[in-house]
């Protein structure tokens, strides 16, 4: 099994808009197709497909926030390709590409405070929760990069 990440391009959109997480874990994920078109139009937004050898099994969607921080917008993994581990994987090759910046101070990422699995999986990363965000509705929390 090898799992990587591929920029999205126009050879592999859609088979990144055709993954779908469970019906009961859609409340707590944006759709692909909406995130590559927010991508498409707005600075800063790096998309990359997750691959379990040549098919796409995931989507991670990254935001340079400023030029030292970087908030992960987007993760998911295809309700088939759950639980076995990918995820995972997935995070630590992500986190790996991301921390190449070295002017990073500050990797963020958000999740719905009502969502003990995302808060467990995180926190097993390093994210520390730093509060809600601005609306109130989702928990904010970072790893803070010892680059500089």
């Amino acid at each position: 099994m090898t799992l990587s990440l591929r920029p999205v391009t126009a050879d592999n959109y859609e088979a990144i808009c055709d993954l779908d997480v469970a019906p009961e874990q859609e409340a707590f994920v944006a759709c692909n197709m909406w995130s590559l078109v927010e991508a498409a139009y707005n600075d800063g937004h790096i998309t990359r497909g997750i691959y379990l050898n040549d098919e796409a099994v995931g989507f991670f969607m990254w935001v340079y926030e400023s030029p030292n921080k970087v908030s992960i917008y987007r993760f998911m993994v295809d309700q088939a390709h759950q639980r076995q581990g990918i995820g995972r994987q997935a995070m630590t090759l992500a986190l790996q590409e991301i921390q190449q910046d070295s002017n990073l101070s500050y990797i963020e990422i958000c999740y719905n405070p009502n969502n003990p699995v995302a808060k467990h999986f995180y926190a097993s990363f390093g994210f520390i929760e730093v509060g809600m965000d601005d609306d109130g509705e989702d928990m904010l929390a970072q790893i803070a990069l010892s680059n500089q």
